[in-house]
């Protein structure tokens, strides 16, 4: 043995195999075919057995919650078809087979072929509610497709007629069981949409096995009820007969009596109905009746018929006071609108254009002596600044300062004014501006004061 190697517990061995039972997709969802034997039915609801063949041997276990379900009783040497998954008891280590489904075997492939087609057309919607029709209440005529020997014409034909024997009925016989029978239903359903004659269809057969109704199971059958415009009822079997028809159908019966029962109204009950609606009606009248003949004699006994001119005389006294009650609610109505009337002529004579627009221009007149005053007082008052303005700019003007004997001394660019003579050398020449001209000058020498 390799130092490296791993060495693993039996714990951890058992749980790995389990997790590759559990995780394969085989299986994990597998039907399987055997005999059973060692069967035990636990008092926890559990069920404990073998499924064998005559090769091998299969413990198997089915949980109560799966077999509560099961539509039969499983015992001893029974030929079963199970679907469940594998996996480990990590107890004892042993792989199990855990059913969650059960049937026996020779119907179990039917069976299986049954929930394929139903779960594949009811994933289509063939059998949801919302697409089933409404069965008339009222047909005019009934079609049955159906085997014309069987017990379930016959019982279907006597309830039509027992409960509404006016309503035509049209037979359309066809095969219920067999390999011929599948095709003759669709031809059936087919022709009579096409001949539309029939307000609804019964189609249907008596009780049997699941292979005798397997007719009724097949895809061509369930497609050509959904695709009818004539609305179905579905009438194979007893009462706990169901078939891929039914659910496809517009409406299920549990019999073919029922469904003869579906189809019509009793006319007998529609008779007793009317019997007592007629009953209830005439009755009404009659109270209707008798009410208004009790009110017509209050009415004849009342002052007013029996005394009419009594009435008419307090009719008239009643309105000479409400004639006389609207001519003085007019009168003061008059009066009220001739005060408002001469309010509102106060206060439009008190707006009136004319009126306003002499107290604006008399406004206006003010205003304008107003403005021309102090417009002029402005002006004067400018003047006297402008002169006084003047004066003391003629007073500080260089030219006045000059024409009394004094000069300006400009560099020879004429660019900078010598206010001193540390701002000339000896030789520079110098431009001398006097009052009324100017001078070229050079300077010989300077002299400070001392």
């Amino acid at each position: 043995m390799k130092q490296d190697a791993k060495v693993y517990s039996i714990k951890e061995i058992t749980r790995y195999i389990k997790m590759k039972l559990e995780s394969d997709h085989v299986l994990g969802d597998v039907w399987v075919r055997g005999e059973i034997s060692n069967f035990t039915h636990h008092s926890s609801g559990h069920m404990y057995f073998t499924l064998k063949d005559p090769d091998s041997r299969l413990k198997c276990i089915m949980f109560a919650s799966h077999n509560q379900r099961l539509p039969f009783k499983p015992k001893e040497g029974a030929k079963v078809l199970a679907r469940g998954n594998f996996s480990v008891y990590e107890r004892d280590g042993n792989y199990q087979f855990y059913v969650i489904q059960m049937q026996p075997d020779g119907i179990g492939s039917l069976y299986l072929a049954f929930e394929q087609l139903k779960r594949k057309l009811e994933d289509e919607g063939l059998f949801a509610a919302s697409r089933k029709r409404a069965i008339p209440k009222f047909p005019k005529a009934v079609g049955i497709i159906t085997s014309p020997t069987g017990a379930a014409v016959r019982d279907i034909i006597i309830t039509l007629q027992r409960r509404h024997p006016s309503v035509p009925v049209l037979l359309f016989p066809v095969l219920v069981q067999g390999t011929g029978a599948a095709p003759a239903i669709v031809k059936a359903i087919e022709t009579m949409n096409r001949l539309a004659e029939v307000d609804v269809l019964i189609v249907g057969r008596g009780g049997g096995s699941l292979e005798e109704l397997w007719a009724f199971n097949d895809e061509r059958v369930a497609r050509s009820i959904a695709a009818s415009a004539i609305p179905v009822i579905s009438a194979v079997g007893h009462e706990t007969d169901f078939t891929i028809a039914d659910f496809v159908a517009d409406l299920r019966a549990a019999t073919p009596t029922a469904a003869a029962e579906l189809a019509v109204q009793n006319v007998q009950e529609l008779r007793t109905q009317l019997a007592q609606t007629n009953a209830r009606l005439a009755q009404a009248l009659k109270t209707a009746v008798r009410t208004r003949g009790e009110r017509l004699a209050r009415l004849r006994r009342s002052p007013v018929f029996l005394n009419p001119r009594r009435y008419l005389l307090q009719q008239a006294e009643r309105l000479d006071r409400l004639k006389e009650r609207l001519e003085n609610r007019t009168v003061r109505r008059a009066e009220r609108g001739r005060e408002r009337w001469l309010r509102v002529q106060a206060k439009l004579t008190s707006a009136h254009p004319g009126e306003r627009a002499a107290i604006e221009a008399k406004r206006v007149e003010t205003l304008t002596r107003r403005m021309e005053s102090a417009m002029s007082g402005t002006m004067k008052e400018r003047q006297m600044m402008l002169v006084s303005a003047m004066k003391q700019l003629d007073a500080l003007s260089p030219l006045k300062v000059m024409s009394r004997g004094y000069g300006l001394v400009y560099d020879e660019a004429e660019k900078r004014l010598l206010k001193s003579i540390k701002d000339v050398q000896p030789g520079d020449i110098v431009k001398v501006k006097l009052a009324d001209g100017q001078l070229d000058c050079q300077v010989w020498s300077m002299k400070g004061e001392a």
